[in-house]
């Protein structure tokens, strides 16, 4: 009890947000600790999906090509009626990050592979079997009170900053008194996942059967792996739906019989659309579901909560070596909670197009989309604003500028950097603050006083040469040009901060920017594990 263990960041959950949590900071070279109260990744595969800019994430950890060998990619959405006819379909497109656009997983792989990540990494102390009972914030740091539940031991250990990843149903937040508002839906949810023997015609596509006697979502998950999903209708048994009886009637339903799958498990769960009150209070922060919760519609729970680790652990790295105020931290919230509230927003109006129940409504349905889809750009309106939202901060630690291009990730084309070698180019950059730029070099002193590296960007056929890459497609060099821009700064998450437009000088860093450099751990960061 008297021995008390310095970290600069505690992960409590190690989970998809905790663990991705773990790779960013140990990337980073910062001490961190992980408390785990499961023994192993949890075998049930919850989340079914993941996109692009997520998988960029996991590139910053030097993972995602290794992720990406287990996952399956470009498959279409489709929407079918109750005789399986499809009268809606959607194929996401790429928004130019470097990844395909969405990709089918099965999860307790991917967690598998982030954890093979956090083993590299040797300033990363993993606790399972560990349970947070308490956190107890002082002015300067936090002090977490843990229970090891392999013995009847309790320690004590003091960290920098928390990161609560620790469920929707956080001890964390419920430690902190943080409310967790909104709904859980009454009707519940059968889920079996399965084994596939035999693959039959369209076994690698997601299809929702808009049927209203029993709407079912049909899933893909790779590696040999499938998922169907369906509510309980009033009056049915929820134990008697989870047996291999029932869950038989179902498949048989979609034709699906023993010939095909081995049932491996079925379970029973509710949808949430919950948000915390507070993401932060003083020096702990909650991400992942600890912070909110979603229908699995367009299947971004999990990438949501990757989506915060990545947002709030730049931050805390450059904090915690003094390249940053920790007034940064407080822009964590701003910038994630618009794009978690459009993700859920989506979620639940596709959730109504799937679960109508009314058989006349859902014939109306069925007719609109079957005649919508030939309209012109219609297929395309419905991918943009009922899939996933763009990658975009409207407010939060960014530039005062009204540019066209501020608050935007950028898009990440394959470049040749100045020895000709073909990469991405947040490999070329290395996750750190730039002013990526059109033509030569301005003087920008003030970025440049404080440390901040130029890249120009040279169109194909451009030679190759210091400070420069090749943007051998043209993506960025054409995404610039839209938004009217010569010079952008990039965060570290490549996240325009401030641009610059031909009679519009670049803004200044923020007050506070130096940047220095950690420590990095003694890995390759491109090799996966």
């Amino acid at each position: 009890m008297t021995d008390q263990p310095t970290y600069d960041v505690a992960v409590i959950g190690y989970g998809p947000t905790g663990v991705t949590a773990a790779n960013i900071l140990g990337h980073m070279g910062l001490r961190v600790l992980v408390v785990e109260r499961d023994s192993d990744i949890y075998s049930r595969a919850r989340a079914i999906s993941t996109d692009e800019e997520v998988l960029r994430i996991w590139q910053h950890v030097g993972l995602a090509d290794r992720l990406t060998a287990d996952m399956l990619a470009d498959k279409p959405v489709a929407f079918v009626d109750a005789d399986g006819t499809s009268f809606a379909e959607m194929k996401p497109i790429s928004r130019g990050s470097g990844h395909p656009p969405q990709q089918f997983i099965y999860q307790p792989a991917v967690e598998q592979v982030l954890r093979d990540g956090v083993d590299r990494l040797p300033d990363v102390e993993i606790l399972l079997e560990h349970e947070c009972l308490r956190v107890l914030q002082t002015g300067t740091d936090v002090e977490l009170m843990l229970a090891d539940l392999r013995q009847d031991v309790f320690k004590r250990v003091r960290a920098s900053y928390v990161i609560a990843a620790d469920g929707g149903s956080s001890p964390t937040r419920t430690q902190l008194g943080i409310g967790y508002e909104g709904k859980t839906y009454g009707e519940r949810w059968v889920v079996i996942d399965t084994e596939v023997i035999r693959e039959w015609d369209g076994h690698d596509r997601l299809r929702f059967h808009c049927n209203p006697a029993r709407p079912t979502v049909d899933c893909p998950t790779p590696l040999g792996h499938h998922r169907w999903e369906f509510p309980v209708r009033d009056g049915e048994d929820e134990k008697e739906l989870v047996t291999d009886a029932a869950i038989w009637r179902i498949l048989h339903n979609q034709g699906i019989t023993s010939n095909d799958v081995k049932i491996l498990r079925a379970v029973v769960y509710s949808h949430h659309v919950r948000f915390a009150d507070r993401w932060r209070v003083g020096r702990v922060f909650l991400a992942g579901d600890a912070a909110h919760a979603m229908p699995p519609w367009i299947g971004q729970g999990m990438s949501a909560g990757v989506r915060d680790a990545a947002n709030l652990c730049w931050k805390l790295g450059a904090v915690l070596s003094g390249s940053l105020p920790e007034s940064v931290l407080d822009s964590y919230q701003t910038e994630r909670m618009p794009h978690v509230r459009e993700v859920t927003n989506r979620a639940v109006k596709t959730g109504r197009l799937i679960t109508e129940r009314r058989p006349a409504v859902a014939a109306l349905r069925n007719h609109f989309f079957r005649a919508a889809m030939k309209v012109p750009r219609f297929p395309e309106w419905l991918r943009d604003r009922r899939w996933i939202p763009d990658a975009r901060y409207p407010a939060g630690f960014l530039a005062n500028s009204a540019n066209a291009a501020v608050g935007w990730q950028i898009p990440q084309p394959w470049v040749l950097d100045e020895e000709s070698n073909r990469e991405r180019l947040d490999d070329v950059i290395g996750g750190q603050w730039a002013i990526v730029h059109l033509g030569p070099a301005r003087e920008w002193r003030p970025w440049r006083t404080v440390g901040v590296p130029l890249i120009e960007v040279k169109p194909a056929c451009a030679p190759c040469g210091p400070n420069a890459v090749v943007d051998t497609d043209g993506l960025l060099i054409a995404w610039m040009r839209k938004k009217g821009v010569t010079a952008v700064a990039l965060r570290p998450d490549a996240f325009v901060y401030a641009a610059e437009v031909p009679r519009d000088p670049l803004p200044p860093p923020p007050a506070g920017l130096t940047v220095r450099s950690r420590p990095r751990p003694s890995i390759n960061p491109r090799t996966a594990p």
